[in-house]
């Protein structure tokens, strides 16, 4: 077979622009530190490595919604813990207005300190965020939740909670609507409540009772009307709302005996007087703003007289109830904020595993092995000089060097 000289120089040239291409490919794959530089290279790695890709930015982009929401829920327990040692604050307020050695001087300073209380709630409520969102307005979050009007605080926000996507399959509060941190709370002792009459004129002061039956309560309201006789008798008479069918009849009254109605019991300490009443009604929620400012009314009304000190006493004791529940429904909202950011911690760990998972799965894929690149890249360096020094001598072969 016959080669000619041009043959030779051609196929010379192009074995050597070959093994220069590789040894230049290697070199980028050594540099980048990558075996697909291009989806030809490896169209299945390629495409492989481009989903990888994606769900590593969705994992990333899930990690800052949860540093977003870390930010939300840490402020809102900053605020409900203001709000808890606030509410503790009055507590130890309403027993030292019951102390009988105040007068009503002293009592109404304590009053003002309960005001002072109530304008610090309301800013809490009415917080804000770093980008100036109220907290507590749920979807409301440009206007403010709690406004002053002429019959109390007021919420003119919404129910919602607003979400963020803190994982592929998980969604979390990173908020709670105003009404129910500020106006959930149930009155009484969050089954029924028991209140004195307003132009009662004994001194009768009812507690907040328990249940003792739970089948019977049925949603009905109770009123005790008290009769005294001639003799100083006393009794009472219970009235039930709607009526049953058959009427009560009056019963004796023994001070501080309890007193069972409708699956509820409770006592009253005292004397009551002639047509004296006493109600048992369903409990209800009631905002924590009304609370306080009934508060303020009974401690800035007088309490000279015997009259005035039974109302202020039962008033007292009112208070003291719809404290501990606005404390109970506090500690509710501060158990449900630490179990998300408790949540988001195992959340973001979880995340973390996963970005390395993505990371490996990413190298497996896309990257080079460096051993075995720096073998190849130096056998390639060897083919090709052995190429170029064996070109070399082929090309200077010709029948003119033996002709002299």
């Amino acid at each position: 077979m016959r080669i000619s000289t041009s043959q030779i120089f051609e196929m010379g040239s192009s074995r050597l622009a070959d093994l220069q291409s590789s040894i230049v490919k290697t070199q980028q794959q050594i540099s980048t530190n990558k075996r697909v530089l291009t989806p030809a290279d490896d169209p299945v790695a390629a495409a492989s490595a481009l989903g990888v890709t994606q769900a590593m930015s969705m994992n990333d982009q899930y990690a800052v919604n949860r540093n977003a929401a870390k930010g939300a829920l840490g402020q809102e327990e900053s605020v409900m813990q203001s709000v808890t040692t606030l509410l503790q604050n009055v507590k130890s307020a309403v027993v030292q207005g019951g102390n009988g050695a105040l007068d009503d001087s002293q009592r109404k300073d304590i009053a003002t300190q309960l005001q002072s209380s109530l304008d610090q709630l309301m800013g809490a409520a009415n917080t804000r965020n770093s980008e100036g969102d109220y907290i507590f307005a749920g979807y409301q979050t440009n206007s403010a939740p709690f406004t002053k009007t002429a019959t109390g605080i007021v919420y003119s926000g919404d129910q919602g909670q607003r979400m963020l996507q803190v994982g592929a399959s998980r969604q979390l509060a990173v908020s709670d609507p105003g009404s129910a941190v500020f106006e959930g709370m149930m009155t009484g002792n969050g089954k029924f409540v028991t209140t004195a009459g307003a132009t009662n004129t004994g001194s009768g002061v009812i507690n907040a009772g328990s249940v003792t039956d739970p089948a019977q309560m049925n949603g009905q309201s109770y009123t005790l009307t008290f009769s005294v006789d001639a003799a100083g008798a006393t009794t009472y008479l219970v009235t039930e709302t709607p009526p049953p069918a058959t009427p009560a009849t009056p019963q004796p009254y023994v001070d501080g005996q309890n007193i069972t109605v409708g699956g509820t019991q409770f006592a009253i300490t005292g004397k009551p007087a002639n047509g004296d009443t006493f109600a048992v009604n369903p409990s209800s929620d009631q905002s924590i703003f009304t609370t306080i400012s009934n508060l303020i009314d009974a401690l800035s009304s007088t309490a000279s007289g015997s009259t005035n000190q039974t109302r202020l006493a039962n008033a007292l004791n009112t208070a003291n109830n719809n404290i501990d529940n606005a404390l109970t429904t506090t500690s509710t909202v501060r158990a449900s904020i630490g179990s998300r950011l408790s949540e988001i911690d195992d959340l973001d760990s979880a995340g973390s595993d996963l970005g390395l998972q993505y990371t490996q799965t990413y190298k497996d894929l896309i990257e080079i092995d460096p051993a075995a690149a720096y073998s190849s890249f130096l056998q390639q360096s060897y083919t090709l000089d052995a190429a170029r020094q064996t070109f070399m001598k082929v090309a200077g072969m010709s029948l003119f060097q033996f002709l002299q």
